[in-house]
């Protein structure tokens, strides 16, 4: 058994964030549940031979990033950077890396590792590996913490880099990677991105409005469903929805039975399942990416009567988040954002917390990060 100095002197050589690794990186973090970040001094790895290191640009804020600053799922470790729709402009390369060079615009999402051994991750779906490592908050591979992207700096594998085409704009592209993947991923696995599909989307949201553009350039009929009255005019006039209903409209949603193919719920509260199942058609497919925080309930029969599904997704795999970028800049589908500097972010979160942004929040790393250090 160790003495008690011995355990003092191996306590006292644990490296600080700042020490960590060789490269110096500041950025904004939380350092405890209260909500609040403020500027923090760490380090990032030294290129490795098949890194991408770039300079952020722009960094959107998630919701994902709000549930982690405050740790309400139970899983945060302090001190924590968040982000994980960082875009940059690349600073440095490996010596294996084939795909980017100096001055490339990329981007990293949710993820920056996996076991790359398993089926998942053999078959493009990293982002199911059961060893997946996040981009913020998890340990990577050499056992240090992940920091993301509210940075001034970010190191990657080239694999878990995406290419940015130029005539996409960067701060728009930044939700891309979070949003703009998670909603494609469903609409391509569930086969319900086929042209003159009748596709509902689920709340008119971060998530939401990112939804009825991609369904729309599928070439999809979409109807937006929202307990929000209000929201009507942006998600028909702004958006191109077809149509709009209130969820909590008895007569509105009675018109409409039986007519979807299929339905994008990107709700994260706890909701009634059965009056969206009988939107569908038979054998319709009602796919969860919202993430409520209670179970719901649902119930059997009529998924039975009318060989109706109930799936999940989320995020996807690398390949196919090169593939959402590509179709996004082809089709010229970019987020709604409100651009903010670093020193609102504070202030930004709280606003999130409230649903009072439309429709996502970026921050412009590149522009204003730099001011805040103390």
């Amino acid at each position: 058994m160790a003495s008690t100095d011995e355990s003092i002197s191996q306590s006292e050589v644990v490296p600080s964030p700042e020490e960590e690794h060789p490269v110096k990186a500041f950025g904004w973090a939380a350092r405890d549940n209260s909500g609040n970040l403020s500027p923090f001094n760490f380090s990032r790895r030294s290129t490795g031979e098949e890194d991408v290191r770039f300079e952020v640009l722009y960094c959107g804020i998630c919701h994902t990033d709000l549930h982690n600053i405050k740790n309400e799922w139970g899983i945060s470790t302090y001190p924590l950077v968040p982000g994980h729709e960082i875009v940059g402009s690349v600073t440095e390369v490996g010596s294996k890396v084939e795909k980017f060079k100096v001055g490339d615009k990329v981007g990293v999402g949710c993820m920056v590792g996996a076991c790359h051994s398993c089926s998942d991750c053999s078959n493009d779906l990293e982002n199911y590996c059961p060893k997946y490592i996040l981009t913020y908050g998890s340990l990577y591979h050499d056992g240090t913490v992940t920091y993301g992207g509210y940075s001034d700096t970010m190191v990657a594998g080239e694999r878990y880099v995406v290419r940015i085409p130029e005539n996409m704009p960067l701060d728009k592209v930044a939700p891309l990677l979070c949003a703009g993947i998670t909603v494609y991923s469903p609409l391509k696995y569930y086969g319900l991105g086929e042209p003159g599909m009748h596709i509902g989307v689920v709340g008119l949201g971060g998530l939401g409005h990112v939804a009825v553009k991609f369904a729309k350039a599928f070439g999809c009929k979409v109807t937006v469903i929202s307990t929000s009255p209000a929201k009507k005019e942006d998600a028909i006039e702004h958006l191109g929805a077809d149509m709009f209903l209130v969820s909590r409209d008895e007569q509105e949603m009675q018109a409409v039975m039986g007519t979807m193919d299929g339905i994008i719920d990107t709700v994260s509260a706890v909701h009634p399942l059965p009056p969206l199942i009988g939107l569908l058609k038979s054998h319709g497919k009602l796919i969860m990416v919202g993430a409520p925080d209670r179970p719901l309930q649902l119930p059997v029969f009529p998924l039975l009567a009318g060989r109706k599904i109930v799936g999940g997704s989320t995020i996807g795999g690398m390949k196919e988040t090169q593939e959402m970028i590509d179709f996004a800049a082809e089709q010229n589908v970019t987020p709604d954002i409100e651009v903010i500097p670093m020193d609102y972010v504070n202030t930004a979160i709280q606003r999130l917390a409230r649903g009072d942004v439309r429709y996502r929040f970026v921050i412009d790393v590149g522009n204003t990060l730099a001011h805040t250090k103390p």
